[in-house]
């Protein structure tokens, strides 16, 4: 058995100058990207150092329980008085839907694909590939939002310190795009997973909220006065308790933002240490490593959220919450400057501004993770897409597109960020309940209830702020017009990873000794004995097919004509005492090409292939070829063989009568 691949360009060979350096320095792992490039979240090779599951926690704790830096603020410029009531139907989404979706979420995906791969594997095709693009789309917004999003409170935290100098009022766009320049940096320098840098931000931030919101809660029950007027404040603008709670379950959608993390977190997975007895079919360990860590950060997540939202909303006044006002954005650091001096609110600060600036790291670290693990193996973007650094450039320009456009307020991302959030998680309520009633499980019922709460708040997210599914929409375009048009430019490519031959077919061509080896295209609906030998005859006498050649007959049957990159297995049967190799692939000409420069390869012979022309439109006949894998087969063979193999002598001969 012999493999062949295709080799990437080998740039030691070109001259060297500034653009080829630069070239160079751009595509760095651009051979690594391909086919096993997963991110920083990714599979890494065994022989890696795997963390416990409290360390990957904190990784992807970044992200989430950076969210304490504003949500709080956001609750209660949302909701108001009944942030608290609202803040618990949260929790309550939190632990009894999005906790169990995402444990059952982690045992189908143990690779860290998540659910948008389950997805994929329940719509295949086209129809598939599609849904993928959508979900990228508001994954995208998802992780684009919390970049900049996260880098516009680092900056207002900044700003609002008392230590700030002057001249930093005012600037909160450009002191943003600094951050998110910084950010970039980092990644086009060549960014490692740093969990130990993690462990250290997380701990010391949550210790942080831990003095500051203690010590809030006994200054709220040292204060009764507080409480009672919140109380009042609750009851008399809502009539009774039970109105407050049924405004309460209205405005929770607006608090969605303290949902986010656990898309990240199973994305995480492949860096969680297993037991011994693992096994990349059944990693048992990992996933319990997985499921205890959602479980943890839920809990922990889960505490200050209701902590936090009931003393801030007891003891900041409320036109502080509001644009300009001193707790807008940063309702806990107000709480710690008011409480503890600017000392141990400037460390606090700084703690925020950092943990805030590592989830923008850790939302750049998803987009890596996502857009190779999907749109190259799908032919839906450029070949340089496969590198880092160029897509560090794109989500960093547009990280400064969104901040310009939204002003690096705060408020103004947080429907956008809770669209992508809500979608994100609505999908992989309907992927578990679509696999527990596939399994006939008595469960898909109650994942069903979860699914149809979350499609109730993302739509109520989306009415209640449309600007949301507005940048959604966009991300969402983009990604299909530069999918399409790529998938579009690259159809001229090889689409095979690898060509394998059995041993049959091996011995098929062992009988040609000298060359050229002679091989008719045959179609594989027509395997009767009387078509194996009109086509014989036909190429005899319309291609003039050498009298004294021992015939080969290829057939390819089209599989999966929305698949790209392939692995390719021939087969030799003997059919009516015709020599015949059999091949599935997405794209019937690609898949001849890739066959034949393999056969080249593998015997050192040229081979020759013999068609006839297709009849039909060509134009009809193209659109065949870029949508169902067929159409015009010989001359696309032959140009893709031409975008393969420069060098003429070397190109394989193709014939057309």
């Amino acid at each position: 058995m012999t493999t062949m691949s295709r080799p990437p360009a080998d740039p030691s060979a070109l001259p060297r100058d500034g653009r080829s350096a630069v070239r160079d320095w751009l595509l760095f792992g651009l051979q690594d990207a391909k086919g096993a490039h997963q991110g920083p979240g990714g599979v890494v090779p065994e022989r890696h150092r795997k963390q416990h599951w409290w360390q990957v926690m904190c990784l992807t704790g970044v992200d989430y329980f950076s969210t304490l830096g504003y949500q709080p603020a956001i609750a209660a410029l949302a909701a108001g008085a009944i942030s608290p009531l609202a803040t618990l139907v949260l929790v309550a989404v939190t632990l009894l839907g999005a906790l169990p979706v995402y444990r059952r979420v982690a045992g189908e995906s143990p690779r860290g694909e998540g659910s948008i791969a389950m997805l994929e594997r329940l719509l295949p095709r086209w129809g598939g590939k599609l849904l993928v693009l959508v979900l990228l789309g508001f994954a995208a917004t998802d992780f684009m939002i919390t970049m900049t999003l996260s880098a516009a409170d680092a900056t207002a935290h900044l700003i609002e310190n008392p230590y700030a100098p002057d001249w930093l009022h005012g600037q909160n766009v450009a002191v943003t795009l600094v951050l998110l320049g910084l950010l970039a940096a980092v990644f086009l320098r060549g960014f490692k997973e740093a969990i130990g840098v993690a462990v250290v931000l997380v701990v010391a931030y949550l210790s942080l909220n831990v003095v500051v919101v203690a010590r809030a809660l006994v200054e709220a029950v040292s204060h009764p006065v507080a409480v009672s007027n919140w109380w009042d404040a609750l009851t008399t603008s809502h009539g009774n308790p039970l109105m407050a709670v049924a405004l309460a379950l209205l405005v929770f959608p607006r608090l969605a933002l303290g949902l986010s993390g656990f898309e990240t977190g199973v994305a995480v997975m492949p860096q969680i240490r297993g037991r011994d007895d693992d096994t990349e079919a059944r990693p048992v360990g990992r996933i319990q490593g997985t499921r205890r860590m959602l479980t943890t950060a839920a809990l922990i997540m889960s505490t200050f959220l209701v902590t936090s939202s009931f003393a801030t909303v007891v003891l900041i006044p409320e036109q502080e919450f509001q644009p300009g006002g001193a707790a807008n954005g940063r309702a806990l650091a107000f709480l710690a400057h008011s409480y503890f001096g600017p000392g141990f609110g400037t460390v606090y600060d700084l703690s925020t501004v950092a943990i805030l600036w590592f989830a923008g790291a850790s939302a750049m670290a998803g987009l890596l993770n996502l857009v190779p693990r999907y749109l190259p193996r799908y032919g839906m973007a450029p070949a340089w897409a496969e590198a880092v650094r160029p897509l560090v450039l794109v989500f960093a320009l547009t990280g400064f597109l969104v901040t310009i456009l939204f002003k690096a307020d705060v408020d103004a991302q947080g429907g956008a960020y809770a669209t992508g959030v809500l979608v994100l998680m609505t999908s992989a309520a309907v992927a578990v309940t679509l696999s527990a009633r596939r399994l006939r499980q008595r469960r898909a019922a109650g994942f069903g209830v979860i699914a149809v709460i979350f499609m109730y708040t993302t739509v109520a997210n989306i009415f209640e702020r449309p600007e949301g599914i507005r940048i959604a929409g966009f991300f969402i375009l983009g990604i299909i017009t530069i999918s399409v048009l790529s998938r579009v430019l690259r159809s001229f490519e090889l689409h095979a990873t690898h060509v394998r031959l059995d041993t049959q077919a091996l011995e098929f061509m062992a009988s040609t000794v000298s060359g050229p080896i002679g091989i008719i295209a045959h179609e594989p609906l027509r395997q009767t004995a009387e078509a194996y030998r009109q086509k014989l005859a036909s190429a005899t006498e319309a291609s003039h097919f050498p009298a004294d050649f021992t015939p080969l007959f290829l057939e390819v049957t089209v599989g999966d004509s929305s698949d790209f990159e392939t692995a390719l297995e021939v087969r030799g049967v003997l059919r009516h005492g015709f020599p015949v190799l059999e091949v599935q692939g997405p794209v019937v000409p690609n898949t001849i090409a890739s066959v034949l420069l393999h056969i080249r390869d593998v015997t050192g012979l040229m081979p020759h292939i013999y068609f006839r022309w297709t009849e039909g439109n060509p134009v009809s006949n193209l659109l065949r070829f870029l949508v169902l894998g067929e159409g015009e087969i010989a001359p696309v063979t032959r140009e893709i063989l031409r975008e393969a193999e420069p060098e003429v002598t070397r190109r394989p001969w193709v014939h057309v009568g």
